[in-house]
């Protein structure tokens, strides 16, 4: 079925109007935990759901809607193209509330294989232990595989839009059939490709975000964010019954502030990425090195990619390259960092500069060797997350001197 086009930039602007409170061109920060109401019997009537912000603009408790928080939810939904959307401290604490509503006691989860370590961690150990919610890690990309493992008790199908550290491209269109088929909700974890994928569009029924990353872009906060339908977010809020609600992973309305501030540039900020990403990749690739990037001709599912993208955006600012082992691998971002100031060893992604890490020994740490092994994850690989700062041309000799000295 042939999609209309969509445009996030477009979207999130037409929803960034909210007037401050004495008229001012950004919005308030509402950093109250408690809210008044003018008429007694209207606190019951908020308790047990019959007012809400988004109906009736009733407020009650910071752990359950702040004002600013809220803004920023709608904000995000419009952004991923969302009924409704939420945000809380952190993206593990979006992943196991969205987990924790679908699933009840004994429920299974089907993952991709190739998850962010926390996330495989969560599933893995975390879960199973004290909730004996289970997870089957398939093959993302053998949508038979994936279809085998839905059984009675799952209800979740968990991927990446893009794998971490990977790069593996998930086909949401043909996961969302696969799920909806047998009634299985599909979540999909879009923190690599914000404006560049809308995972809802696709079929997507949940989407999560670690804003800590590309969306805040400043590497100076931690949050998350839930988005989907109206019914789903009002869930996960509900007083009685709501993860978000009930383990009270709050966002600070400060923190929410912040986030939003910084959205109006997050398009510039992912075309840009994405440019110099597309520049370096290519050039490593004309000299034969072993890199991965979903822009890349190489890439296994590039005509993927090309087909769930958002027009104009490019394939994101992240890329992986193989050195083999991990003493050549650290060899490498020593020399990038201290010599060239080309960007820091550091975990996280999405910021002004680049950020590198050797996943095997960081992020994707919590796999044993034998999942690190299916997921692709060799010792030696190095995930990039460039930035904007410097030259490209002298970022392109600096990372081509550094592979040289380290015997590539």
């Amino acid at each position: 079925m042939q999609r209309a086009p969509f445009d996030p930039a477009a979207a999130l602007a037409a929803s960034k109007h909210t007037f401050g409170e004495h008229g001012g061109v950004n919005m308030s920060i509402e950093a109250s935990t408690t809210f008044t109401v003018m008429k007694a019997d209207t606190m019951p009537e908020i308790f047990s759901g019959h007012r809400t912000a988004d109906r009736d603009g009733c407020f009650l408790y910071a752990r359950h809607v702040n004002p600013t928080v809220h803004t920023l939810g709608r904000e995000l939904a419009a952004l991923e193209d969302t009924a409704a959307g939420y945000c809380c401290a952190s993206g593990m604490a979006a992943i196991a509330a969205t987990i924790l509503q679908l699933c009840a006691q004994g429920d299974q989860v089907v993952a991709s294989n190739a998850v962010y370590g926390g996330t495989h961690a969560l599933l893995q150990t975390y879960l199973p232990k004290r909730t004996g919610i289970t997870t089957r890690f398939v093959d993302i990309g053998d949508l038979a595989a994936v279809e085998a493992a839905i059984g009675p008790r799952t209800r979740v199908l968990y991927t990446e839009t893009l794998s971490n550290p990977t790069l593996v491209v998930s086909d949401i269109e043909a996961l969302a059939d696969i799920a909806h088929r047998h009634g299985v909700a599909l979540v999909v974890d879009n923190t690599f490709a914000p404006v560049l994928v809308t995972p809802s569009r696709l079929g997507a029924d949940v989407v999560v975000h670690s804003l800590t990353k590309f969306v805040n872009g400043a590497s100076d906060l931690v949050a998350g964010a839930v988005l989907g339908s109206a019914e789903f977010i009002g869930r996960l809020m509900d007083l009685h019954d709501g993860s978000l609600m009930l383990l009270g992973p709050t966002m600070d309305p400060r923190a929410a502030f912040e986030v939003s501030m910084r959205l109006p540039h997050l398009p510039l900020r992912m075309a840009e990425h994405s440019r110099r990403a597309a520049f370096l990749c290519d050039r490593l690739a004309s000299r034969g090195v072993a890199v991965r990037y979903p822009g890349l001709a190489s890439h296994p599912q590039r005509a993927l990619m090309t087909r769930q993208s958002n027009a104009g955006y490019g394939c994101g600012g992240l890329f992986t390259l193989d050195l083999g082992d991990r003493d050549r691998a650290y060899r490498f971002m020593e020399i990038l960092q201290n010599e060239h100031r080309f960007g820091f060893m550091a975990v996280s992604l999405g910021y002004a500069e680049t950020l590198m890490s050797c996943s095997a020994s960081s992020t994707s740490s919590e796999l044993d060797d034998a999942a690190l092994r299916a997921a692709g994850i060799s010792p030696g690989l190095v995930r990039i997350s460039i930035g904007y700062t410097g030259e490209l041309a002298t970022r392109a000799e600096q990372l081509e001197d550094a592979l040289r000295r380290s015997g590539l």
